[in-house]
């Protein structure tokens, strides 16, 4: 892999890319991530018995408000107009666990990884401040990048 990195110059300071005389193409990345639980606490949240009402829902809307927030966030990130932003938050009963996926897409010169990531990240984060007067010891893991296209780089899908 003879990759550099992009956000330090020739001076080994942090700088913001130069994306201006990049090709606009469609660029898409998909993240996830997952939060850990009990199954009492799984529960309350699938049966809508959740005294904060509905969880999913509520990190649902986080994850694609932090998505248009990235660039506030991240150092160096370029604000981007993102075209589509999509959560989707699955329970998974038999592991105890919820999965969280992010969609974020755009035409644009700069990708959508951060963005998808940040998604996926705040929707847990979301879940665990919903219930953390239930659980505390909830665990957020597994955050990654799944896939990404457009770019350059072309198209990446991390080994299943």
């Amino acid at each position: 892999m003879s990759a550099t990195f992009t956000h330090i110059n020739q001076d080994g300071k942090a700088n913001m890319v130069d994306v201006s005389a990049k090709e606009v193409t469609v660029r898409q990345a998909i993240a996830e991530a997952y939060i850990e639980m009990s199954a009492e606490t799984l529960s309350l949240i699938v049966n809508g018995q959740h005294h904060k009402g509905d969880v999913f829902a509520t990190a649902r809307i986080a994850g694609i408000m932090a998505a248009k927030k990235t660039s506030d966030l991240i150092p160096l990130c370029h604000p981007l107009a993102l075209t589509k932003v999509e959560v989707s938050i699955t329970a998974e009963t038999q592991f105890n666990r919820v999965r969280i996926e992010s969609l974020c897409k755009l035409s644009g010169k700069t990708g959508v990884e951060m963005e998808a990531l940040t998604a996926a990240s705040v929707a847990a984060l979301t879940i665990y401040d919903m219930c953390k007067a239930v659980q505390k010891d909830m665990v957020i893991s597994t955050v990654k990048l799944l896939e990404k296209t457009g770019g350059k780089s072309g198209h990446f899908k991390a080994a299943e």
